[in-house]
């Protein structure tokens, strides 16, 4: 049976302010707070790290996004009396220690966090982020966190993506914020758009936010509202130029090829000037050909549930198309499954062993592999202690044949709660851009393939083999003396 208290009037909106960060977490988080602190446990140090059993569908690669906002949360990590007192009255936790409580009220994050820079590419098994915390800390932390760092990733992914099919040229905008899973989803997606290497958003908000010009065009919309009473489609060109005379026009309403003659030839009579149109319907390739042949100074932006993949197929099929608008399929499809997992506890290594989802314990580091060239040939995933090589070997191979360089790749970002960033300012939205084109561009072609990439190589180091079987045995030695017990 459902039980129902009585909500905060003023909070009906449902809309989240940074005071309200240690709220938003999954129940079994606090409870499991709760047990600690009456065990006595909520202090030991605990390392959790986050990271992906597998890549979604036919992606080859990750680009890590979400970090920022990720050390923001920590940054606000509290619980107010108001707080407290709306836990107390679920009635849920009646048997909870009073220490808990008093854990509550003076709440902050005092860990250490270790990430890859935004923009990095990462691959499956590799930590995206570990926190290092009291255990209680990094226990509730962790709901926040999955979310923004799946969602954020997923997004720049497929931004990356979208950039390498459609090419250097091509102006690509955000139009997802409709179909965002939530207002805040469609600010995230918005600055992982543009992180993963979008030219702008229609998103105003979030652009304005990132010091960024919101882009868009025209809707459908205008066009009937203004013929319906001005008297034709071009009488709604000509209103619409008036105002914004740069903009591009969206010619498919009605006859999109009727509608491009017609403004060529006000073009040619110096009636008017057309510096752009969209489609946004029909046959792309074949509309953008006759566009094109009509309005030859005209670039040209498509939109219409475009993807990677049918933006390769337009350019295949050679569509004169000069951008694009992507939305619902960029900022929606599968997720990236980030889990997060307990590593080690006060020292201890830890792992989960079930088929399926066996983890890797212990404090790891990612050690990413370069040729000469200074494209990626795998990556040596370690132990915190390991130092790297510079003149590692893929297995099988020797050094001296085949010269590898590595690089870590997971940096300190936190210290005792407090940022540890050189400057102390965040890092612009174009640098964190400019990372992930030079981190793709790293990547071997057949990895950054959209139709079945390569899977590339990531070998546990020796230590790590060695650390994982010998946890294996203590857990194995454990669970015998429990079943004797």
């Amino acid at each position: 049976m459902t039980t129902f208290i009585q909500p905060d009037q003023e909070a009906l909106s449902l809309n989240l302010a940074s005071d309200d960060y240690g709220m938003l977490t999954d129940l079994y988080q606090l409870k499991m707070a709760a047990c600690y602190v009456g065990e006595g446990l909520d202090q030991r140090p605990a390392s959790f790290e986050l990271f992906v059993r597998r890549l979604p569908d036919q992606f080859g690669y990750l680009i890590a996004m979400g970090l920022e906002q990720v050390l923001d949360y920590l940054d606000h990590f509290r619980f107010n009396s108001g707080h407290v007192d709306t836990l107390k009255a679920t009635g849920l936790f009646e048997h909870a220690p009073d220490a808990f409580w008093e854990l509550l009220q003076r709440a902050s994050f005092s860990g250490d966090v270790w990430a890859v820079p935004e923009g990095t590419a990462i691959f499956a098994h590799e930590p995206l982020l570990r926190i290092e915390a009291p255990l209680w800390q990094a226990q509730i932390v962790e709901t926040y966190v999955l979310n923004t760092l799946n969602y954020q990733t997923l997004i720049a992914t497929r931004a990356a993506r979208l950039r390498d099919v459609a090419g250097e040229e091509a102006r690509l905008l955000e139009f997802g914020t409709r179909r965002a899973f939530s207002p805040q989803a469609s600010i995230w997606a918005a600055r992982a758009a543009i992180a993963g290497g979008l030219d702008a958003t229609s998103n105003v908000f979030a652009a304005l936010q990132l010091g960024q010009l919101p882009s868009g065009t025209m809707a459908h919309a205008l066009v009937m509202a203004l013929s319906a009473l001005e008297g034709s489609e071009d009488d709604a060109f000509h209103a619409f130029h008036r105002y914004f005379p740069n903009a591009a026009l969206l010619i498919d309403t009605y006859d999109s090829i009727a509608a491009a003659r017609r403004l060529a030839e006000q073009v040619q009579s110096g009636d008017m000037s057309v510096p752009a149109v969209r489609l946004d319907s029909g046959d792309l390739v074949a509309q953008s050909k006759q566009v094109r042949s009509l309005l030859p100074d005209a670039r040209i932006f498509a939109s219409g549930d475009l993807d990677e993949a049918e933006i390769m197929r337009l350019r295949h099929e050679g569509a004169c198309i000069d951008g694009y608008g992507i939305g619902t399929k960029l900022v929606t499809g599968q997720p990236v499954n980030g889990v997060y997992k307990l590593v080690d506890i006060d020292g201890i290594p830890t792992m989960k062993a079930s088929s399926g989802k066996m983890t890797y314990p212990g404090r790891k580091q990612i050690f990413r592999r370069r040729n000469l060239d200074g494209i990626v040939q795998g990556d040596r995933l370690g132990l915190m202690t390991e130092m790297t090589s510079v003149a590692a070997s893929l297995p099988g191979q020797s050094a001296s044949e085949f010269p590898l360089e590595e690089l870590p790749l997971l940096k300190q970002v936190m210290k005792n709660g407090q940022r540890v960033s050189e400057p102390e300012t965040p890092e612009t939205i174009e640098a964190i851009a400019q990372r992930t084109r030079q981190s793709v561009n790293t990547l071997p072609m057949a990895v950054r393939s959209i139709q079945h990439p390569r899977e590339l190589s990531v070998q546990p180091s020796k230590a790590l083999q060695a650390l994982t079987q010998q946890t294996q045995h203590r857990i194995q030695t454990h669970t015998l003396m429990g079943d004797r017990a």
